[in-house]
């Protein structure tokens, strides 16, 4: 069963198997090994996965660039890293889904301006993944509160002035 990175984040004990998928945010190689961080949108941070030379799966690394979707399996281990509580020790790594070189998404910051022309990405940047993450708690909080109180949500139709096809009759004016 996948977990989160969050709940992973947060873990009080090592695990010895573990299940993850999310976006590479970024990845660096060594000659025996790579270190790469995931993120899979439950929370800002990623988490660190280390992936041996030899892993199966391992001869995929090269093509899991930033934004590239990857599935790990592995064991949640303390990291001696500082900075960050744990790490993942792949057992296991599979390229779900590649990115082209051009890939609009890159570990530098980019501007609220440049993120409007890729809508479909931008709940993997950590400014609009925070505020959609926050958007959702509001909206539960708000229809929780209803709800306690006996209240309906619906969806009422839409009413406009648009006069199409006779609709503009539904509502005439009395004039005075």
């Amino acid at each position: 069963m996948r977990t989160s990175v969050k709940n992973l984040l947060k873990s009080a004990t090592a695990l010895d198997s573990v299940e993850l998928a999310g976006w590479v945010r970024t990845r660096r190689d060594s000659k025996e090994f790579s270190f790469m961080e995931l993120n899979d949108g439950s929370c800002l941070k990623g988490i660190q996965v280390i992936i041996d030379s030899g892993t199966p799966g391992s001869e995929e690394v090269g093509k899991m660039n930033t934004g590239a979707s990857v599935r790990v399996a592995g064991e949640l281990v303390e990291s001696p890293g500082k900075g960050q509580s744990w790490e993942v020790r792949a057992t296991e790594v599979e390229l779900i889904g590649g990115v082209p070189d051009d890939f609009p998404l890159q570990k530098k910051g980019h501007t609220p301006e440049f993120l409007r022309s890729i809508a479909h990405l931008r709940p993997r940047t950590n400014l609009y993944g925070a505020t959609f993450r926050m958007r959702s708690r509001l909206a539960y909080a708000v229809h929780r509160f209803f709800n306690e109180r006996d209240f309906t949500y619906v969806h009422t139709p839409v009413i406009t002035a648009s006069d199409c096809e006779g609709a503009g009759e539904m509502f005439p004016r009395h004039h005075q």
